[in-house]
């Protein structure tokens, strides 16, 4: 950050994954930061393991989400920042065999809750004049995948970010959002772990092979958090370490092999 002052940033969804790795990573860069989290136990384990506040929030509840945002304002202070995180993913289950109640839960969290979070913080960021935003989405919400819940959900983030961009705008608010790739959470790689996930197929479909590290997820948002970003807004950047424009190439054989074993060997 460039001010001298130490700015306030919410993480929804902070406790675990990609949540817990944007709080990590803001910490380090000098917010300070909120884990806010529906499971309050380990959203107290990530803030004092990073210096933070916790606080508890249910996304899907508009009652708990106004709470939060009050109790914050005037316990933590003012909040510049906020990281809707919170959601829930799915199984890859055809459309006509997927739980409308699991598909209405999808929505009511990922996308709704996200809405909700961001209108309430953001009053007092209108009233301050000044604040930024970022949502996590997913390389999903640029693709077609089998994640008939999960993946529209995201396009619709994705959108809200873009039409709050717009809104928000005019009074100085920032509202951007991040795409992750395939990430090594904790839950991934509890899959891959048990032979659910084939990490090597993951590496083989992304540009520069490889998965996306939580931390460079963290560095991601805190960028488009602060003042560095400061003429950065409405955009969806994708952090996937080149998964989406690798994929076409799947069409004409694949990716072609490293450049640099033949360049080295030239030159000897």
């Amino acid at each position: 950050m460039n001010d001298t002052t130490q700015r306030i940033v919410v993480v929804t969804g902070g406790a675990s994954g990609i949540g817990a790795a944007c709080a990590s990573e803001l910490a380090r860069a000098g917010w300070k930061v909120v884990v806010a989290d529906i499971d309050f136990e380990n959203a107290r384990e990530v803030a004092a393991e990073i210096g933070g506040v916790a606080q508890r929030i249910d996304v899907a509840d508009d009652a708990s989400v106004n709470d939060a945002a009050a109790t914050i304002e005037e316990a933590v202070g003012p909040v510049y920042g906020l990281v809707n995180s919170a959601g829930i993913i799915q199984k890859p289950v055809p459309p006509h065999e997927m739980d409308m109640a699991v598909w209405d839960r999808i929505q009511q969290v990922n996308y709704r809750g996200s809405y909700i979070a961001g209108l309430a913080f953001a009053r007092n960021m209108l009233a301050r004049g000044q604040g930024s935003i970022v949502n996590i989405t997913s390389i999903t919400d640029q693709v077609a995948t089998p994640l008939h819940g999960y993946g529209p959900s995201k396009f619709a983030v994705v959108g809200m970010t873009k039409c709050l961009a717009a809104e928000w705008g005019p009074s100085g608010i920032r509202v951007n959002a991040v795409a992750p790739g395939y990430t090594l959470t904790p839950a991934l790689v509890g899959a891959i772990e048990r032979g659910e996930r084939d990490l090597s197929a993951l590496e083989r479909n992304a540009a520069l092979q490889r998965a996306v590290r939580p931390s460079e997820i963290g560095s991601a948002v805190e960028f488009l958090l602060s003042d560095r970003a400061a003429a950065i807004t409405g955009v969806d950047l994708p952090v996937d370490c080149g998964w989406l424009v690798a994929n076409p190439w799947h069409t004409y054989g694949g990716l072609r092999k490293s450049a640099l074993a033949p360049v080295l060997s030239s030159s000897t």
